[in-house]
């Protein structure tokens, strides 16, 4: 159902919306770059550390589902100021750690916990309650946008931060730095939502989520999805490593991963922007196969810094596109009511291939020592992921009006 007349300004919800987003992506853009000082100074392998982040995936993935459940019914500032908290905790506990296990408790569990109340589908909850269909992949863009400024401006604050004070005085500083969304949500408050005055609800969540999963282009979005999420992941975990493991500096994977966020910026908006004028699925088959071009590219072409500017600005073009276009033909299809509980199954979807794109990375350089084959397979899923977003179908589902409501 269309909400009543908007709680929330657009420039208030936006900037507030941007911000949290900036600090929850820009944080954990830059993950990676802790890879080896971790693993040399804790005598661990890289599997370890992957696993952790892995965890970390799929813990977003499984409690996204109900921070939207909770966030579509309580609202999103509650949701994304409890996820603060959690993520100041993950930090800091993913400095201190001793133990594989508690590293992964804490850079698993707890930060994963608080992405999935501090990132997207939350978010755009607000954004589809508050923001015309007319405006709304556009608003998303300018969200997802910000999520990408964050790592542009975050990761080289991180690489700073790690060379200044070490890697984990740096961590406990992004601590502190995460609980600044607290206040930020406060921008995000709907008045009146509690007693449900903002939308009117005609499904319950279970019959959402029944007719949802019986629809055929839902599922073909969440198989997108896990490739968006194997593919992003792998390549901004791993690729710190692979660019040292070749012999370039650190310099060029601060700079690599500044990159993917600068462009993203320009990418996200654009798609949000050609959202609103073109078909979705067009766009997201152009983004998965652009992408399996790019890497072939970087696979063979000779490696330097100049070549992996190029492949990471390109890749930033195409880094985060997908998540307002693929958000926006959720609440396209099935209306806004329930969007930040179905957007958190998508986002599911999403998280699985997040852990199996991490984990992999890990598991194959430590048996194989290259991460040749994990590459391939990410060119193979682009090309998959293209071709199953094709037959989508993005108008509104016909649901059999009550006939009582007659």
């Amino acid at each position: 159902m269309r909400p009543s007349k908007p709680s929330l300004s657009i420039p208030q919800l936006l900037l507030c919306g941007a911000a949290i987003v900036t600090l929850s992506m820009g944080i954990r853009h830059g993950f990676g770059l802790w890879l080896q000082p971790i693993t040399q100074a804790k005598d661990w392998s890289r599997e370890t550390f992957a696993f952790a982040i892995a965890i970390q995936n799929l813990a977003w993935g499984v409690s996204g589902i109900f921070a939207g459940m909770a966030a579509d019914r309580f609202g999103a500032f509650k949701v994304i100021a409890v996820g603060a908290v959690l993520y100041a905790l993950g930090l800091i506990g993913m400095a201190h750690a001793p133990t594989p296990l508690l590293f992964t408790l804490s850079t698993g569990i707890l930060i994963g916990l608080a992405q999935a109340g501090t990132t997207y589908a939350v978010v755009y909850g607000v954004i589809g309650r508050n923001v015309s269909a007319e405006k709304r992949s556009w608003a998303m863009g300018v969200t997802a946008a910000a999520g990408s400024f964050g790592q542009f401006l975050m990761v080289p604050v991180e690489g700073f931060l790690i060379t200044t004070f070490g890697w984990q005085e740096a961590l406990s500083l992004l601590g502190f730095a995460a609980l600044l969304m607290a206040p930020l949500a406060w921008g995000l408050r709907e008045p009146g939502f509690a007693a449900n005055a903002l939308i009117k609800r005609d499904q319950t969540i279970f019959q959402a989520l029944k007719e949802a999963f019986k629809y055929p282009s839902f599922q073909l979005l969440m198989a997108g999805y896990f490739v968006c999420g194997f593919q992003v992941v792998f390549i901004g975990v791993h690729m710190p490593s692979y660019l040292r493991d070749k012999g370039l500096s650190p310099q060029v994977a601060s700079y690599a991963l500044a990159l993917i966020g600068l462009f993203n910026v320009f990418g996200t908006y654009a798609a949000g922007v050609l959202g609103q004028k073109l078909p979705k699925r067009n766009i997201l088959a152009f983004i998965y196969l652009a992408r399996s071009f790019a890497i072939v590219a970087f696979l063979v072409v000779p490696l330097s810094p100049a070549s992996v500017y190029v492949f990471a600005s390109v890749m930033g073009l195409l880094w985060l596109s997908t998540v307002p276009v693929t958000n926006a033909t959720v609440a396209q299809i099935f209306g806004v009511a329930h969007l930040s509980m179905l957007s958190g199954f998508v986002f599911f979807s999403h998280q699985i291939g997040s852990f199996l794109g991490v984990w992999l990375g890990g598991y194959l350089y430590d048996r194989t020592g290259s991460y040749d084959i994990v590459w391939y397979i990410a060119i193979a899923l682009g090309v998959f992921a293209a071709l199953v977003n094709l037959p989508v179908k993005e108008v509104a589902i016909h649901r059999p009006v009550p006939a009582g409501a007659r």
